[in-house]
């Protein structure tokens, strides 16, 4: 999982620097990753602005992979799964 997310997030980045979420979203989908667990954040802010980076997670087993775009550069860790089963704590789609 972590070698897709990241391979995946270096061809958004290095085609867009600040992906959009629904294009970072079917990216991932289109390399292989369930879309019923991929989690992605906003990536435009409630009034309107671009943010400063967006990230994308998916549990694989006890963990999660996240991996987040900033200014085109791509950064990927793993992180235990949340007790809610979720990768991220607070609204993404």
């Amino acid at each position: 999982m972590r070698a897709t997310l990241e391979s995946t997030l270096v061809s958004v980045a290095a085609a867009s620097p600040k992906p959009g979420q629904e294009q970072l979203r079917a990216d991932l989908v289109a390399a292989g990753i369930p879309a019923g667990t991929l989690e992605v954040s906003v990536s435009r802010t409630p009034t309107g602005l671009d943010v400063d980076a967006i990230e994308a997670a998916a549990p694989s087993g006890r963990n999660c992979v996240v991996g987040q775009v900033r200014d085109g550069a791509v950064a990927v860790t793993v992180l235990p799964v949340l007790a809610s089963g979720k990768c991220f704590v607070g609204d993404s789609r």
